[in-house]
């Protein structure tokens, strides 16, 4: 008996409404309609009337009787038809939900686009295989991988495989995962590949083209509209959008029979939704590979210390090339250091702050009529403290969160900016230094200033909007910030030298991902160069003896996050830890917290004054419930959803408890990829 044929006799609905609040997040019994007794089935939006008003639902099932006491009214209608929250996206949102204290309906505004009538009526039934002609694909770059073989025939097997995969430098990967993707689509299998930007998006669907037809390739992004979006989504939904490459909210594509997910550069700050509860689309993926039983790749240039927890608990292996394939592949890479007295008596820092090897590795590379780039950290970020004498960036001495100085300015002691207490008496942990310096962060390098150096010699800059997707090979120098690098129009497209400038603007800022993030974009420009056999070089202007530095010449990515992970570990930081940040109003955070029973051997660090950048939305009477402040709760690992489960359980309490409900608005982030 088919499933609408069951249900027909199953008069009760039980409907989860989209209402945002999370005391009525949860399921409300109503009666359907004779007349739609087969079309209300589960997984189809309805419309209800809830507390006067009509609100949209989705049906979660069907039963015969209601344990509600009074009567029940009927559904308004079934706006459509379509199962676009069938039972495995179901059970993804719940997890979600659950891990990241949000409320159903919040992630399913990222997960179910708005309907479009209009977006119905297009052709979403044509079998994938007759949308356009296909193309062998060419699997051999695997095998340049250590097990990359036995991964892939595992895939194409339909066994669970999840790797860690670091990318070689100058392969270019959307070609790669484009194969891989290609092959299990042609052998019947679905595909969603999840990248953090439309520059990314683009390269995919480039790369994708090559294999198979344009119309077989499935591109859900933010900038489509209403009825591209619909559409595309129902092509997924009813089994015709095989092959899905997207930014993060195509994450929650309902791609039948899922057989290969991939997600790359995961520690890129798009790949987190902006919006609560701000679930990150890498722990959208791995929470959909353990229920769907779907293989799973998460790479990039380096490694997220996240994805090195995955690869040291047993959930993912390892998938890198071997190390002389890694030197066949990589340019000479060697570090410039970039202290005062270094750059002081350097002859060529006078004409713009270059030391002599950078210098001399961007003019060896102009005389071979190659393009240098130079990269150059992004404007805007914060100011922080560090070691006056070794630049070190500065702790606190009780939680390892970042010093700041608060608004009292050069005279006021450092704060942590994590659990408030202020250390006057402040060393240096590495060179037991008692001098601090304040570590400004901007674009202090300009293109002008490399201009003077290089005066016959064009320079192209790309950064902010005045982004360039592409440049010619010729000898140029190219400045561009992390991300906004272009590409090179050649048979050879690489750059000849690179030159990675102002390295203590991105090192030194006061975040915890900060090294790894910047050994990322490092990682990310030195893959843009040409081999060291063909002279390409990468010149970091930064001290050598950091361990960053270390890892970038060496090409040692997985050593880093390894790395990363221990110090994390040793200081209790995510994600060897569970961490949530609570923002709310000095009064509101009080009442919340009264309100919270925490999970055991939790640990509450805070109040403190909200980091500057993180302005809580809303408004509230600051007279009486005082300035923006944040704890931060810190639990370990074992009992992966208790937290989220506690501050969920004190969101429902506040909500339905007046005294303690000011109004106020109370931000909750589990595990943020960003926490000062």
């Amino acid at each position: 008996m088919s499933n609408s044929r069951a249900t027909v006799h199953l008069p009760v609905a039980r409907v989860l409404p989209l209402l945002g609040l999370a005391q009525l997040d949860r399921t409300f019994d109503y009666l359907v309609q004779d007349d739609d007794l087969e079309a209300a089935q589960p997984g189809v939006r309805v419309r209800i009337r809830f507390a006067g008003r009509l609100v949209d639902a989705f049906v979660i099932e069907r039963a015969a009787t209601t344990e509600h006491e009074g009567s029940l009214r009927y559904i308004e209608r079934v706006i459509s038809p379509d199962v676009v929250y069938p039972k495995r996206i179901q059970k993804l949102v719940d997890a979600l939900a659950e891990r990241y204290a949000g409320v159903r309906s919040d992630i399913l505004r990222a997960a179910i686009p708005a309907r479009h009538a209009g977006a119905e009526k297009t052709d979403s039934d044509t079998p994938w295989e007759k949308l356009g002609t296909v193309t062998e694909p060419d699997l051999s770059a695997w095998a340049e991988y250590e097990n990359g073989t036995s991964f892939v025939d595992a895939i194409l097997d339909g066994k669970l495989a999840r790797a860690a995969w670091q990318v070689a430098p100058g392969d270019h990967w959307p070609t790669i995962i484009a194969t891989l993707g290609a092959k299990v689509a042609i052998e019947g299998g679905g595909v969603l590949i999840v990248v953090p930007d439309q520059r990314d998006v683009d390269a995919c669907e480039a790369a994708l083209k090559e294999i198979i037809g344009a119309r077989q390739i499935t591109v859900l992004t933010a900038s489509q509209g209403p009825q591209a979006r619909y559409s595309r989504f129902l092509s997924i939904l009813h089994g015709q959008g095989r092959v899905v490459v997207g930014t993060r909210s195509a994450a929650f594509a309902p791609v039948q029979d899922l057989k290969l997910m991939v997600i790359m550069h995961d520690g890129d700050d798009n790949l987190i939704d902006p919006r609560a509860p701000y679930p990150h689309a890498r722990e959208v993926l791995t929470t959909r590979s353990a229920i769907e039983k779907a293989s799973l790749i998460i790479g990039g240039h380096s490694r997220t210390a996240e994805t090195q927890l995955l690869v040291e608990s047993g959930w993912a292996h390892d998938l890198i090339a071997p190390r002389h394939t890694l030197r066949s592949k990589a340019p000479y890479i060697h570090a410039a250091g970039d202290s005062d007295f270094e750059l002081a008596r350097d002859p060529r820092a006078g004409a713009a702050r270059l030391p002599s090897v950078a210098f001399e590795a961007a003019r060896r590379s102009l005389a071979r009529g190659k393009p240098v780039l130079f990269q150059v950290p992004r404007t805007g970020y914060v100011q922080s403290l560090a070691c006056g004498t070794c630049r070190t960036p500065s702790r606190c001495r009780w939680c390892n969160g970042p010093l700041g100085l608060p608004s009292g300015g050069e005279a006021a002691a450092p704060t942590c900016r994590w659990c408030g207490r202020m250390d006057a008496a402040h060393t240096c942990g590495n060179c037991g230094s008692r001098k601090i310096r304040a570590v400004v962060i901007g674009t202090a390098r300009t293109a002008e200033e490399l201009g003077r150096a290089f005066p016959s010699t064009r320079v192209v800059s790309s950064w902010g909007d005045r982004i360039q997707d592409t440049v010619e090979h010729a000898p140029m120098i190219v400045v561009a910030t992390p991300g906004a690098e272009p590409r090179v129009l050649s048979d050879d497209p690489t750059y000849g030298a690179a030159v990675l400038l102002d390295t203590w603007a991105l090192l030194g800022r006061p975040d915890l991902r900060a090294v790894e993030d910047t050994l990322e974009k490092w990682a990310a420009t030195a893959t843009l160069v040409s081999p060291q056999m063909q002279q390409g070089e990468v010149v970091v202007v930064a001290d050598p003896a950091l361990p960053a530095v270390q890892h970038l010449i060496r090409w040692d990515m997985p050593g880093h996050a390894a790395l990363e992970l221990s110090q994390r570990r040793e200081v209790g930081f995510p994600p060897a830890v569970h961490m949530a940040a609570v923002d709310a109003p000095a009064v509101s955070l009080e009442h919340f917290q009264e309100l919270l029973e925490l999970p055991e051997h939790a640990e509450i660090l805070g109040p403190v004054d909200l980091p500057p950048g993180n302005d809580l939305p809303g408004t509230w009477d600051t007279q009486k419930l005082g300035p923006a402040q944040r704890i931060l709760i810190r639990t370990p690992l074992h009992g992966r959803n208790a937290l989220g489960t506690a501050l969920r359980a004190a969101q429902i309490n506040r909500a339905t408890r007046k005294d303690r409900n000011d109004g106020a608005p109370v931000r909750i982030q589990v595990d943020p990829i960003h926490i000062g």
